[in-house]
């Protein structure tokens, strides 16, 4: 029995566009003999639609299409997709009043109807405000194959696993009390680095636990701030992966299911990243891509200062659009170094980029004229310096506003959390593009980028990074070294470390504590800033739900007070 597995970009409420999607694939499958197509989760609307499933239209066109879809699909193919159902009975028992769904096209009919039992609301995920779980095992019987189906978090429970339940049942467990022969999982799982190595440990214990093959689905490509992998595969009743679709790319794998043996044969088995910095790479760009195209921009632009995150930024964008659609602006002050300048320029004529040049000494001056009078017996200051910054932001947004660019920002996660950055400045943009990339993995990338040939040019990472808005200025006039820092920030955002545990590490305490303090007195800089893509367990999106108006801080430290 031959199965294909669609690893699809939708594009977020393009019904018609996902489902000509399907199609296309569906008649691929057909030309190779294939007897089921496997769609990701909500293949039809596209994952996560968020609030449009709040808009009775966009319920009516998904049903309409998912009908239309079975007509259209070839009669001998059954096929899987992912849509949005009504919940009849929420009127009268309660609850949401739809299902996360999957349907069973067969014959030009929609057979069968299966919905997800476990609805995440951690992180990015948001699933009860829109949905009603699903209270049933699901399954189907096609050529006298027993499929078992669930829906992404449906697999992500296993105690044995774990070591703990984060819900009350396990859907796994109970579809092998319903003896099905193969489970398939439809998912559509964001991108964190890592993530793969994960999922795979994590079903290769199902497999063996249960000693049943299992087909793991899942959409590809990039929708607002989160990333989509692919990377779907397949395991065998081992626990031993015999198939695998490429990463960051859509793909049609082909699997055999051989009914004698109830297993899955060895297939095509696409190679994972080489290392962090690759994988990383590739979520980068194919997040830059997918935003710019699904935002209907052509081109973009962005600043080049000749530090190493406005390089990495330029870089990405170049892999993901081509040099043709890329501007890079140079906006030079009196206190901006020649070997910056020429940096920049370097790095250009190495992407082969088109680039602009705007100084902005004249605007500086001006500026100063405007608040003479104002600013008369204070000394230069914070205000100043991002003035320099807010000038540079404005030019580059005018540049947008005039051409239809989307502006790029440039600041990397380490800046974002301790608020080393500037409100309307080097924070205006469209897409922030290493807003969860740490200055440390920055520089780590991009001297991966260059393990063939120079594409970074060399003076950018090996000069102290600097924002250049005052003479000599280097970053770490204003923060703790970038290694010492990053520890600290992976410490307390990612792995959720108090200030106590951060210490015991190794970090001295006056450190950690001023690191703390800054990045609570950031998070309004934070909630203004544009969507950047994630590529991390925790990431300043739409995950990150942290109060701006809070005193916590000050609290917590009286409670010690208190408690000494």
């Amino acid at each position: 029995m031959k199965i294909t597995i669609a690893q699809i970009n939708p594009i977020i409420g393009d019904i018609p566009g996902n489902t000509q999607k399907i199609i296309e694939a569906a008649n691929k499958a057909i030309a190779d003999k294939s007897d089921l197509l496997l769609t990701p989760e909500l293949s039809l609307c596209g994952y996560p639609p968020r609030d449009l499933l709040l808009k009775p239209d966009f319920l009516k066109a998904m049903n309409i299409a998912l009908q239309q879809l079975a007509r259209d699909l070839p009669a001998s193919l059954a096929v899987l997709v992912g849509t949005a159902q009504e919940n009849t009975k929420a009127h009268i028992a309660g609850g949401k009043s739809l299902y996360n769904s999957i349907a069973l096209l067969v014959e030009g009919k929609v057979k069968q109807i299966f919905h997800k039992r476990l609805l995440p609301t951690y992180d990015v995920f948001d699933e009860h405000r829109y949905f009603e779980p699903g209270n049933k095992a699901n399954y189907f019987t096609l050529n006298n194959v027993k499929f078992g189906v669930t829906v992404c978090e449906d697999l992500w429970n296993d105690e044995e696993f774990f070591g703990k339940r984060s819900y009350s049942i396990n859907p796994i467990a109970e579809l092998f009390k319903s003896n099905v022969d193969i489970v398939v999982n439809l998912s559509a799982s964001p991108y964190t680095f890592g993530k793969q190595s994960f999922r795979e440990a994590m079903l290769k214990h199902t497999a063996m636990r249960f000693n049943t093959p299992i087909i793991y689905v899942n959409q590809v490509g990039g929708n607002d701030d989160l990333i989509f992998d692919g990377r779907s595969f397949a395991l065998n009743k081992r626990g031993e992966v015999t198939s695998r679709a490429r990463g960051f790319d859509t793909d049609l794998l082909q699997l055999e299911f051989d009914k004698q043996k109830h297993d899955l044969n060895v297939g095509s088995i696409a190679p994972n990243c080489e290392c962090e910095d690759e994988e990383i790479w590739q979520a980068l760009v194919l997040g830059v891509r997918d935003y710019v195209q699904k935002c209907r921009f052509s081109k973009v632009v962005l600043g080049l200062s000749g530090g190493i995150d406005s390089s990495i930024v330029a870089a990405c964008a170049t892999a993901a659009l081509g040099k043709d659609s890329v501007l890079g602006v140079l906006m030079p002050s009196p206190y901006s170094s020649e070997s910056s300048i020429k940096d920049a320029d370097d790095l250009a004529k190495n992407l082969g980029i088109t680039t602009q040049k705007l100084p902005i000494g004249d605007l500086m001056k001006s500026y100063d004229g405007t608040f003479a009078e104002l600013f008369a017996n204070t000394e230069f200051g914070l205000a100043e310096e991002n003035i320099q910054s807010r000038i540079r932001g404005s030019l580059l947004m005018a540049i947008s506003n005039k051409f239809g660019y989307l502006l790029l920002s440039t600041g990397n996660k380490s800046e974002m959390a301790v608020g080393y950055c500037t409100l309307y400045g080097d924070m205006n943009g469209g897409l922030a593009v290493i807003a969860d990339v740490p200055k440390t993995r920055v520089y780590s990338i991009c001297h991966w980028l260059n393990r063939n040939g120079e594409v970074i040019p060399q003076n950018v990472l090996v000069k102290p990074p600097s924002a250049e808005l005052k003479p000599n200025q280097i970053d770490q006039d204003s923060l703790p070294d970038y290694e010492i820092l990053d520890d600290i920030l992976q410490r307390l955002i990612n792995d959720y470390q108090s200030a106590e545990q951060i210490i015991a590490a190794g970090h001295d305490t006056a450190v950690v504590n001023r690191v703390i303090q800054m990045v609570t007195r950031a998070e309004f800089k934070r909630r203004q800033a544009p969507p950047g893509i994630k590529i991390t367990d925790r990431a300043f999106g739409t995950g990150w739900r942290m109060p701006i108006a809070n005193n916590w801080l000050a609290i917590k430290n009286a409670y010690k007070t208190l408690e000494s």
